[in-house]
């Protein structure tokens, strides 16, 4: 299995790196975005979907290790491998603790990078196993959410959207991110979507007088304690 149908994303600042990086992916057809600051970075991952985040380690504005522990926090389970120029047990300690799935010390062999981002791109990040807004978490490994800790009655596809509202929050996301999130290409009739959303509200809210998933008219939902 390749990569031409991904979407990868580099940060990194040190301009020829990052060229010759590029170069040797657009040879094998593999699309790459790129960022020259970790907050650039950030804000990237946050707008776009990539399955997979190459993450130098010591960037402007804000370091690798804080955009991973970022996305991390927020509940973004993309698989990142992080690059560095130092080969510590203690970096390496860092990196880990902070969220990164794997590890490339610089200088490394082009190859070598395009191999371990095909491994991680296969899979999302098993850094993330549990997302929480006020008192709702879900328990993304066993697929299960509580509200005040009382367990949630949700169907697959309810759990698939609470997930999507839940790693954007407090932003609204629109019904057709919403639609591609849950169900890619095989688009769900017309009614679907308004079912499904019935139903997960009334999940989660009717037995709390704080509502948490708010409809935002003309552009879709939210999932956060106020309606601002």
């Amino acid at each position: 299995m390749g990569l031409e149908n991904c979407q990868l994303l580099l940060v990194e600042d040190d301009l020829d790196l990052a060229t010759a990086v590029i170069d040797y992916l657009e040879l094998d057809s593999i699309s790459c975005d790129y960022a020259t600051n970790g907050l650039s970075g950030l804000n990237m991952i946050k707008d776009n979907h990539y399955d997979a985040v190459i993450l130098d380690l010591n960037l402007p504005k804000m370091d690798g290790l804080e955009v991973c522990s970022n996305l991390r926090a927020q509940g973004y389970d993309i698989p990142i491998l992080m690059l560095t120029a130092r080969d510590t047990l203690d970096d390496k300690l860092k990196g880990f603790s902070s969220g990164a799935d794997d590890y490339l010390v610089k200088p490394f062999a082009l190859e070598e990078l395009v191999a371990r981002i095909q491994v991680l791109s296969r899979r999302r990040s098993g850094e993330v196993r549990k997302l929480q807004v006020a008192d709702l978490e879900l328990d993304l490994k066993a697929e299960t959410a509580t509200r005040a800790g009382s367990a949630l009655k949700l169907s697959p596809t309810g759990i698939k959207i609470l997930s999507t509202l839940m790693r954007n929050t407090p932003n609204t996301v629109k019904r057709d991110k919403l639609i591609q999130a849950v169900w890619g290409d095989e688009q769900p009739d017309s009614n679907s979507l308004k079912v499904h959303m019935f139903n997960l509200r009334k999940a989660v809210d009717s037995q709390s007088n704080i509502k948490l998933i708010h409809t935002v008219t003309g552009q879709g939902f939210a999932l956060r304690e106020e309606c601002h």
